[in-house]
Parts: C-alpha cells; sequence; structure tokens
C-alpha cells in the first residue's frame, strides 16, 4: 500500500468522526468563497466608463429628495441624451411581508430610458401615459400575487399620504412588463407620477428621489458626472452622480465595511474549525500510538511516520476546501442572479477558488503539525508500554 493510501485508510478508520469534521470544513471553506466573492464585489470599483446611465441623487443621503426644477438644468448639460425621475414611495400591499419596490415614474421617459424593458400588450405605454391612475408592474410581481391586467392593487402609503390624509392609493394595471421574457429579482411596481404629484400631501410635491441620464458618450462618463455635480455645488441640494453599478454598490456599503464584517466572520468560523479539526486530528493520535510504535518497528522512519500524521491533516483539509470551493462555485451562478441588484459582479472567481485551496493547505499544515511532531518524536518503548 502507498502512503497516500495508508493515510486515506488511518483517515476514514473512524467513518463518522472524519465524515461530519469533514463536512464541518466544507461549509467552511463555502463560506470564505462567497464571502470573499461579496468582498469584492464590494470593494472592487467600478470603472465609470463604459456605461451609458448615470444615476444622479442626494449628495449627503440616499432617502432626501431632489426638487423637480433640476430636470432642465441636468438636460443642458453637454453629452446628456435623455433624462428620467424615480422616487421611492414604499407602501404596503395587503400585508407589509408582500415587499416589492414602488416608483411613481413618467411613463414616456422612462421606458425610453430602460429600452430593454419590455412593456405589454402592445398598447401598455399608450394607456400608461394617457391614464393617470395606471400602473404597469414586472411579470414576478404578476405571477407572485395573480394580478391581471384590469385589477386594481390597493397600496396602504407608508411614507407618502394624499391631500386629504387619506392612505389608501389605488391603481390600474394597464400591463406588464420583462426584460427578455423573464422577471427581475428586483420587481418593480410602476404608476404614472402626475397623479402622484397631483395627490400627494404638500411635502411629496415636485420631488424625485433620483434623476437617471443617458449620456451620448460612454467614454465621456466621467466628465458628464462633474458637471451636473457641479451645477448644484453650492445649491441647498447638491447631487452625487455615479454609474448605475456604483450607485447600487453606494446604496449597499451602508450596510457597514463589509471587507471587516468578512474578515471578522471567517476569522471565528476558522478559529472554531482549527479547533475542532485539530482535536479531532490529536484525538486520533492518541488512539494510534501503539499502532506507530509497531509502524517504526517494521521500520518506517521518524521522518516517515511525521510526513504520515501531516498528511492526513492535510488530506482532510485540502478535501474540505476543494469540496467546499466547487460548491461556492455551483452556488455562485443562482446567487449572482438573486443578488445582481445589490452587489452588481458578485461572482465566485478563479482566484477565490484558488485562495481557497491555498488556505486549506495551510489550515491543514498548521493543524497537523503538533500530533505530526508528536508522532516523530514517539519512542518504540514507550508507545508499546501503551498497549
Amino acid at each position: 500500500m502507498s502512503l497516500l493510501g495508508l493515510m486515506w485508510a488511518n483517515l476514514f478508520r473512524k467513518r463518522t468522526r472524519t465524515t461530519l469534521t469533514l463536512l464541518s470544513v466544507v461549509v467552511a471553506f463555502l463560506l470564505f468563497c462567497l464571502l470573499q466573492a461579496i468582498a469584492v464585489a464590494f470593494d472592487g470599483g467600478v470603472e465609470v466608463e463604459g456605461t451609458n446611465r448615470l444615476i444622479v441623487g442626494a449628495k449627503y443621503s440616499q432617502i432626501e429628495n431632489l426638487p423637480m426644477n433640476q430636470k432642465q438644468p441636468i438636460m443642458a448639460v453637454e453629452g446628456v441624451e435623455a433624462i428620467t425621475h424615480t422616487n421611492w414611495f414604499g407602501g404596503n400591499y395587503q400585508d407589509p411581508k408582500n415587499f416589492f419596490a414602488k416608483y411613481p415614474v413618467d411613463p414616456l421617459s422612462f421606458f425610453d430610458m430602460y429600452s430593454e424593458l419590455d412593456l405589454q400588450p402592445q398598447d401598455a405605454l399608450q394607456t400608461f401615459a394617457q391614464q393617470r391612475t395606471s400602473a404597469v408592474a414586472d411579470i414576478t410581481l404578476m405571477e407572485r400575487f395573480g394580478w391581471q391586467v384590469g385589477d386594481v392593487i390597493p397600496i396602504e402609503g407608508t411614507i407618502y399620504a394624499k391631500e386629504n390624509g387619506d392612505r389608501l392609493w389605488e391603481f390600474e394595471l394597464v400591463g406588464s412588463f420583462s426584460e427578455d421574457g423573464k422577471g427581475s429579482d428586483f420587481p418593480l411596481f410602476l404608476f404614472h407620477n402626475e397623479y402622484f404629484n397631483e395627490a400627494v400631501a404638500e411635502f411629496g410635491k415636485d420631488q424625485v428621489g433620483q434623476w437617471t441620464v443617458r449620456i451620448s458618450d460612454p467614454q465621456q462618463a466621467d466628465e458628464v458626472a462633474q458637471r451636473i455635480d457641479a451645477l448644484f455645488e453650492n445649491s441647498a441640494d447638491p447631487t452625487r452622480t455615479a454609474t448605475e453599478d456604483e450607485a447600487n454598490r453606494q446604496f449597499a456599503r451602508q450596510l457597514g465595511d463589509m471587507g471587516f464584517i468578512t474578515t471578522i466572520i471567517m476569522s471565528a468560523v476558522f478559529f472554531t474549525i482549527i479547533l475542532l479539526t485539530g482535536n479531532t486530528m490529536s484525538q486520533a493520535l492518541r488512539e494510534r500510538i501503539p499502532e506507530l510504535a509497531v509502524l517504526k518497528t517494521l521500520g518506517f522512519t521518524d521522518t516517515t511516520v511525521l510526513l504520515l500524521v501531516l498528511g492526513e491533516a492535510l488530506l482532510l483539509c485540502l478535501l474540505g476546501g476543494v469540496l467546499g470551493a466547487g460548491a461556492a462555485l455551483l452556488l455562485g451562478p443562482g446567487m449572482s442572479v438573486a443578488l445582481e441588484t445589490v452587489f452588481g459582479g458578485f461572482a465566485v472567481t478563479p482566484p477565490i477558488v484558488l485562495s481557497a485551496i491555498l488556505l486549506s493547505i495551510i489550515v491543514g499544515l498548521v493543524i497537523g503539525l503538533l500530533p505530526a511532531l508528536s508522532a516523530q518524536r514517539l519512542t518504540i518503548v514507550d508507545a508499546l508500554r501503551k498497549l
């Protein structure tokens, strides 16, 4: 039997214990890969060049609104092609647990800006633009709640009430939209801004949450962003302009320093794994002391015994690292779609997988070194006394 075969046989002599330990290591490296992917998505940064849509929001807080009268000055900026706006409405449909985003929008400019969205039926956009109490919804919402075109959707306002104090808003569905026939993981419910602006209480009139700007030359995105922000730098409503990806990341960064958070989590996980796996290897060594003495009696050198014990720990951690990284690769694409609106370029990349495998080797060496040295120093006489 080869040395590797002997390592494998010794490692799984206590199958239940080894399997449970291995599962713990797999979960640890699965978490490592996923959290590293999140940290990279947060901290990797986004190139401003190469995008033709910019988001213009309030400079100091994303919950602040901007005045509607900023529209014309922004449109006059060199390089700006088109503009539309959204505003976070809040509100509950039937139950607060039924969360989805609700925006008052200008129908024509919104669907011109987001031309990738397919609004059906064919006359839905015209109806949406002309009928002030109308609304359209992502097909994900249509399927989730069983909505049909023509249904009246009641929304209980949580942020905005009407001028008369009534918080019940009702909208008639006139269409649904999708991208390439698929619903979004962050589905939208859109209704007519003119109706909203006319009916809302005074504090919500003539305001937008953010502007979305289309520019003519993606390579000039940085310059256009600076020109827009310069317009309002000394006004009561200064702005901060960024690409769509960067705006999404700025929103997500409000959760905190993800690099630091993931480091703390992984430190705790690996500290626990090192203690658990180290204890398992030490227990296995104590059980096999007489067997190691027999191996030395048969001619195995101290160095060979050291490599045998160290190799078992290394094999266990390496196997766990490979399986954990493999599981992360399998889960990565699905999570990337689900987290795209929050993390932008979330992906379990080859460098992350490679770092997980290298870390598993380091952990295996750390865990196995002490038991291996103990086995190396073990004398045949002292070991046989334990028979």
